[in-house]
């Protein structure tokens, strides 16, 4: 049976970044806290210091908040020293592949339009600059007003 004084502190009090081994140790329940010796505590305290992430100094830390007018999101934009295994076990399968080679094509495919467009756009102001007229009385300004109106 647990009584609502266990616990002297809810867990959710504290800002993440501030929790400790000893903070979590002590959300442990007084009777069982007691039957551990100093070495398994001793223990358990350098298993929680191994397992609650280190904040690491970021070069770049752009945090946003993004309020539409049905829902709020938020941007985080985080640049500083990678200290993660540099090798991650993860298999794609099914679905997840075909999305991913999905999105890499579109990428690819919005990728070489833009290169595209510009190139031509850079071409066409060279050739104004310069003043060569392949067609004469007709600019491409011409044509984007006679399309749109």
């Amino acid at each position: 049976m647990k009584s609502s004084a266990i616990h002297k502190e809810p867990i959710d009090k504290l800002p993440y970044h501030a929790k400790t081994p000893e903070h979590y140790i002590q959300q442990i329940e007084p009777s069982i806290l007691s039957s551990f010796t100093p070495e398994q505590l001793n223990e358990i305290k350098i298993i929680l210091n191994h397992a609650i992430p280190k904040n690491s100094p970021k070069i770049v830390d752009l945090r946003l908040n993004v309020d539409l007018i049905l829902s709020r999101f938020y941007v985080v934009l985080l640049v500083g020293k990678e200290r993660r295994k540099v090798q991650r076990h993860y298999v794609t399968r099914g679905l997840t592949k075909v999305g991913n080679f999905v999105a890499a094509i579109i990428l690819l495919i919005t990728l070489n339009l833009m290169i595209t467009v510009l190139i031509c756009l850079l071409l066409y102001l060279i050739k104004s600059a310069i003043g060569i007229d392949f067609f004469h009385q007709s600019h491409l300004i011409d044509k984007i007003k006679e399309f749109l109106y």
